[in-house]
């Protein structure tokens, strides 16, 4: 299953975004624009759209992010995400993949 969804980013059995979950939340700063395109593609729904929105902080919003829709959506989910953080936070992504 090499073509399997969330197996490129793979770390010790971790997918990418739950291995580096702790540095995604303090770091990411450009969460509406994620969660924009989180639901243009599907990948969470508009009610968990407006619960992480509704939140003060980013980091209180990735927290929300993570521990809702990312548990629920799986590798794929996840693969998307890390695709849409690539686009939109890529110094961040590739420092933590040590690039």
């Amino acid at each position: 299953m090499a073509g399997a969804p969330g197996k490129k980013n793979m770390i010790k059995d971790k997918h990418f975004v739950d291995h580096h979950r702790t540095a995604l939340i303090d770091r990411v700063s450009q969460v509406e624009p994620l969660l924009d395109r989180l639901l243009e593609r599907g990948t969470i729904t508009q009610n968990a759209y407006s619960e992480v929105r509704a939140n003060r902080t980013n980091q209180k919003k990735m927290r929300e992010l993570f521990d809702g829709p990312l548990k629920a959506c799986g590798a794929k989910g996840k693969d998307i995400f890390l695709d849409i953080l690539m686009d939109l936070e890529a110094f961040l992504i590739n420092d933590l993949k040590g690039e």
